[in-house]
C-alpha cells in the first residue's frame, strides 16, 4: 500500500512541513517519486518513525543523514551505522541518568516540601506570638 504526504502526516503526527524538510535535508532518499509526487511505503513510514526517535532524543540531522546514508548505500559496512546507533544509545542512556536524577529531586521536594512549608509557618506563628 502506498501513502500520500498528508497520510505520512497523520501516521506520525509530523506536520507536512517537517516531511518535506526531512526530504530537503536529505532523511528521505528511499521515499519514491511519480510525477514529482512522494508516495511513501509502509517501510519509508518505519524509517521516519526511526528518524523521529533519533531527533526526539537528541542526534543532530547531520548524524541521522549519515546513519541512513549508510544504510542506503549497499557497498557500505554495517559497522557503520551500528557505531553511530550505539554512540547514539550511550547519549541517551546517559540523558536518562539524568532525568533520573532530576526526577528523584522532584520527588523528594514533593514529599518534603509540605512538612518544611508547615515548619515555616509554624516557626513564624511561633515567632510572631512573643
Amino acid at each position: 500500500m502506498s501513502y500520500t504526504i498528508s497520510q505520512v502526516a497523520q501516521r506520525t503526527g509530523l506536520s507536512i512541513h517537517a516531511i518535506r524538510y526531512y526530504d530537503k535535508e536529505g532523511l528521505l532518499p528511499f521515499v519514491d517519486r511519480h510525477n514529482g509526487t512522494r508516495v511513501f511505503q509502509e517501510q519509508d513510514i518505519d524509517w521516519i518513525d526511526l528518524i523521529c526517535c533519533l531527533k526526539k532524543t537528541g542526534m543532530p540531522i547531520k548524524d541521522i543523514r549519515t546513519l541512513i546514508q549508510h544504510c542506503m548505500d549497499h557497498d557500505a559496512v554495517l559497522d557503520k551505522g551500528l557505531e553511530i546507533l550505539a554512540r547514539h544509545r550511550e547519549n541517551v542512556e546517559e540523558q536518562l541518568k539524568e532525568l533520573q536524577r532530576s526526577l528523584d529531586t522532584i520527588n523528594y521536594k514533593i514529599k518534603h516540601l509540605p512538612r518544611m512549608y508547615k515548619e515555616k509557618f509554624s516557626a513564624e506563628a511561633v515567632g510572631s506570638a512573643n
